[in-house]
């Protein structure tokens, strides 16, 4: 079974509310009506102007009723308990009961509201805001998971019918948020993609943490930063399969890693790719998709204490189809 037929197994046993703050593009209107169709969803919330979702909803012959429900900020009766939440969330940073008011009426600081509250259980968004918009709304009202201070990505990598990671799936991370890691960014990284893989590949994490040494086979700070990480990890998460550093191929090749890592608990068999910075996983994933022929789904937000993504401003419905059913499954 693929990524996504897991995926909407798990959408139509499990009935989560999604949240799809951008309520007026035809793209997240079409998403919702066909995660309401097909049963994935108990209700999807598209946020916004009311008359101008209507109106967009009706261009695209799509009725707001049943799954698909519709909220406008600035007329809900969940304004007071909504803004007095966010106000205390902020006003340790200075921010006033007017300003909190006011930035509620943002759709997407509406809308990772409802996650944080518990009226949705995921948000979605990105298809018309930037990345940083959507990240920005999330640390202000969702925060980080406990334990982890760093928010980042990962992507979903499949190649069916083949043996590669799990099942011929990877957890790549990060490939899409944090340019250049610190050690502790990247202990997070690791921490948050490893329940990337329990929700997404159904699996125990088996983690490699990647670079162009393996096991001091060279010496450099970017190599340190990588062993320092792993330190981190280890301590905080002792029963966590992973190992570093690691070459590619000493990675997940059986027999370079009998010669490179012997003894590896992860080597030559991992499901889970750590990069040691952005440009590494760009082009990591990049290349898996292109020359490998696997499929890339993502990237899914990882890191934060309720499930959120973002989507590419180039994205089409199925795009964001696929992104809600990722991201309604993160655990």
């Amino acid at each position: 079974m693929g990524f996504i037929e897991r995926m909407k197994a798990e959408a139509l046993k499990n009935q989560k509310k999604l949240v799809l703050p951008e309520g007026t593009d035809k793209r997240v209107i079409n998403a919702a009506k066909i995660l309401a169709d097909e049963g994935l969803v108990a209700e999807v919330w598209l946020v916004g102007d009311e008359g101008a979702v209507l109106s967009a909803a009706k261009a695209e012959n799509v009725k707001i009723d049943g799954r698909i429900k519709l909220v406008d900020p600035t007329k809900s009766a969940n304004i007071d308990a909504y803004a007095n939440e966010y106000y205390e969330l902020r006003k340790a940073k200075g921010m006033t009961e007017e300003q909190a008011r006011k930035e509620m009426m943002n759709p997407l600081y509406w809308g990772a509201m409802m996650v944080r509250k518990g009226d949705c259980d995921a948000m979605v968004a990105g298809a018309v805001n930037t990345t940083g918009a959507v990240a920005s709304s999330a640390l202000k009202v969702i925060k980080t998971a406990p334990g982890i201070k760093t928010a980042s990505s990962c992507f979903i990598m499949e190649k069916q019918g083949t043996d590669w990671g799990y099942e011929g799936s990877y957890i790549l991370a990060d490939c899409a948020v944090i340019i250049e890691p610190d050690a502790n960014q990247l202990a997070d990284i690791v921490l948050a993609a490893a329940d990337s893989c329990r929700s997404f590949l159904l699996t125990e994490p088996k983690i490699a943490m990647l670079s162009f040494s393996s096991k001091g086979s060279a010496s450099h700070e970017t190599v340190d930063k990588v062993t320092q990480a792993l330190a981190i990890v280890k301590e905080k998460a002792p029963d966590l399969k992973v190992d570093g550093e690691l070459q590619l191929d000493a990675a997940i090749i059986p027999e370079v890693a009998a010669r490179k890592a012997p003894g590896s608990p992860v080597a030559g068999s991992p499901n889970t790719l750590i990069f040691p910075n952005i440009n590494a996983g760009n082009i990591g994933y990049k290349l898996m998709q292109r020359f490998g022929g696997f499929e890339a789904y993502g990237p899914i937000f990882q890191g934060f204490a309720k499930p959120v993504s973002d989507l590419s401003r180039g994205c089409n419905t199925t795009d964001i189809v696929y992104t809600a059913l990722g991201t309604i499954n993160k655990k």
